[in-house]
């Protein structure tokens, strides 16, 4: 097959910026492709942590100002294990402190219409014939609202293919109606065929209206935004552009994440090799405060602490939790009232329930290979990578039945065990009772030894490799350049 040039454009790219399961795609699906032999670059802010990570980034263009409220920039580039990067480098715009979008105190910087219609403009660009680099790409790949205002200016003046990713359909970067004149976009798109929505420029219903094609990130969360109850306001859109709609299950980075060579675990581990998992399970409680006890299990949580995660049902049962007998290991932030609803539980449990209000990757990946169960209770899940992690750490996850971790996540009966694809355990409603039935369970499975072994070694050996789902990018890249014409 034809080696594709593509152009993947992304506002944060881990290790060096991320916020969420965006930053891991930006740095995993195009260093896949990048293996795979395609030549794919990645557009980026420069923020300071990527200027400081590449100082002798070289400058590859001048960019003069492309729109009345959108000043002059450059390009830098850069290689990170020899996937290009093209850093978009125009300090008045991205040179902050805090996160990608916001403050340290967590207030979004107002100007952000600005900051990412500014990269939108430039992906654009560098998808048109007047781009300032000698190169052109097949496919222009956006991705969240961040990056999708883009096919419009693709539509309206001409360029390659685009493809728009939705990551999370909830964020949808809705702008005052200024900002069509100020970010250079024709007239005409402001129109509900375009740009348009609700009497301000919506970025992502731009992408999805103009977009050559569309992908969300587990092909049952594609699905879901479909219907009024996930699609935030753009469910009837979505049904209009149905037959241009795919969805793509993220993958997992196998060499950040496997138990066998984790350098962040007390010991090594396998499918075949699971009573190393019992020692990590140990220098877990010893970390977390827990009392060092083998004859309960350790449920694990790493997320956000927010409503849609459904964590609020764990705190509710946090009580009768320790009554199965059970431990919980809690590392997040988010929502206050849910932060102090766990604190509080730790502080009435020490030696069963313990909390850290942070993120700390190495501890992140201890929880994963300590814990014996998974707690995923979400809402709602575009995609999720925790349970694949936990599935690829032998740590059978519980969760509901919703997006992605209903495509990862098969319960556990006696026709899953005989076809050894039951893995976890999977709820049907948030609620405490679905959430209380699914924790017996677990925990009665947990106590037959064989049987909790069977249910690990299922779940280690799926394969959620991001090679996998990169041969599914291709196709999708190659049926929106032949769409396109």
């Amino acid at each position: 097959m034809s080696r594709l040039a593509i152009l993947f454009a992304a506002s944060e790219m881990a290790p060096w910026v991320k916020t969420g399961g965006l930053g891991d795609v930006a740095a995993a699906l195009p260093a896949a492709l990048h293996r795979a032999g395609h030549d794919i670059r990645v557009l980026i802010p420069a923020y300071p942590a990527f200027l400081t990570a590449f100082p002798r980034a070289a400058a590859l263009a001048e960019l003069p100002a492309l729109a009345p409220s959108l000043p002059p920039a450059r390009l830098l580039g850069a290689e990170a294990d020899g996937l290009p990067l093209l850093l978009l480098d125009c300090p008045a715009l991205f040179d902050r402190p805090g996160n990608p979008y916001g403050d340290a105190l967590g207030h979004d910087w107002t100007d952000n219409g600005i900051r990412f219609g500014m990269l939108s403009r430039v992906a654009a660009l560098l998808g048109q014939a007047g781009s300032p680099l000698d190169w052109q790409p097949d496919v222009v790949h956006l991705n969240d609202w961040q990056t999708a205002l883009a096919p419009a200016w693709l539509h309206y003046e001409g360029g390659a293919a685009s493809v728009v990713t939705v990551h999370n359909i909830a964020f949808q970067g809705n702008f005052a109606a200024g900002h069509r004149s100020a970010l250079g976009l024709p007239e005409e798109a402001w129109h509900m065929h375009g740009a348009e929505y609700g009497g301000q420029i919506s970025f992502l219903k731009a992408g999805l209206q103009l977009a050559t094609l569309i992908s969300t990130v587990s092909p049952t969360y594609a699905g879901e935004i479909q219907h009024e109850d996930f699609g935030y306001g753009l469910a009837p859109l979505l049904r209009h552009r149905a037959g241009v709609l795919r969805g793509i299950l993220n993958g997992v980075d196998g060499a950040l994440w496997n138990p066998a060579n984790d350098p962040a675990l007390a010991a090594p581990y396998a499918a075949n090799r699971l009573a190393a998992k019992r020692e990590n399970k140990r220098a877990l409680q010893r970390e977390m405060g827990l009392a060092v006890a083998a004859d309960r299990p350790l449920f694990g949580i790493i997320s956000r602490l927010t409503h849609q995660k459904g964590l609020d049902l764990v705190v509710t049962l946090g009580e009768r939790l320790t009554a199965l007998p059970a431990q919980l290991a809690v590392l997040g932030s988010g929502d206050k009232a849910m932060e102090a609803g766990f604190s509080d539980l730790a502080a009435r449990h020490p030696g069963q329930i313990a909390v850290r209000l942070t993120f700390d990757e190495g501890l992140a990946h201890r929880i994963e290979a300590g814990a014996d169960c998974f707690l995923m209770p979400s809402r709602f899940e575009p995609c999720g990578l925790s349970q694949m992690y936990s599935l690829r750490y032998g740590t059978p996850p519980i969760v509901r039945a919703t997006g992605g971790l209903a495509d990862t996540v098969i319960d556990v009966n006696a026709e899953t065990l005989a076809d050894k694809t039951g893995n976890g355990f999977v709820i049907d409603e948030a609620t405490p009772r679905a959430l209380w039935l699914a924790l017996e369970r677990a925990t009665r499975c947990w106590h037959d030894r064989k049987l909790w072994q069977r249910i690990q070694q299922n779940g280690m050996r799926r394969d959620f490799s991001w090679e996998h789902a990169a041969r599914d990018y291709v196709a999708l890249y190659r049926d929106a350049s032949a769409a396109h014409g």
